[in-house]
């Protein structure tokens, strides 16, 4: 069985490979959903890049397409639910504490976070800006100023360096 859901993820990584541009959105989409992807988005930006230097822009731009798109559909998600239902999730010490940072630091805490690499999760920042019901232009503003940046870089080292960071991980990394 294990054999089998490892057939299906190379299917459909090969699938989102093959649409380039497209499937950075479709990622990005996911990857900013409850279920997470975390470096997905990464590492086919960089794929992508190495594979098509004069595209590495086109590519910043679709990932970070993708990721605002899905960020906003879960800043919808924690809208639609208020902060009762993230109440229910998170323990109340807990999730006042998460509320008096983000009323603080509201536009840098989704900056901030959309910017850091994996393990850093985001999902937890985009729920709670919907639930405190945080105003929605500047919250697409903040995503995109992170996000945008990300992935700006992540598709000009993928320009850069990709062509020596696929060759290492071809070298030493087997599925």
């Amino acid at each position: 069985m294990p054999a089998a859901g490892v057939v299906v993820a190379s299917a459909l990584s090969n699938w989102v490979h093959r649409l380039g541009g497209p499937g950075l959105i479709l990622l990005g989409l996911a990857d900013n959903s409850l279920v997470p992807l975390p470096g997905s988005v990464d590492a086919l930006t960089i794929i992508l890049a190495a594979q098509r230097k004069e595209m590495w822009w086109y590519y910043a731009i679709m990932a970070t397409i993708g990721g605002v798109v899905g960020g906003y559909l879960t800043f919808r998600l924690g809208h639609r639910g208020g902060e009762e239902a993230l109440d229910k999730k998170i323990p109340q010490k807990r999730a006042k504490k998460v509320y008096s940072i983000f009323n603080k630091y509201g536009f840098w805490a989704i900056v901030v976070p959309a910017l850091l690499p994996p393990p850093v999760p985001i999902v937890p920042f985009l729920l709670t800006a919907g639930a405190l019901k945080y105003c929605r232009k500047r919250f697409i503003a903040a995503l995109t100023l992170g996000r945008g940046v990300r992935y700006t870089i992540v598709a000009y080292l993928g320009r850069t360096y990709g062509g020596s960071i696929l060759g290492f991980f071809s070298k030493y990394y087997r599925p």
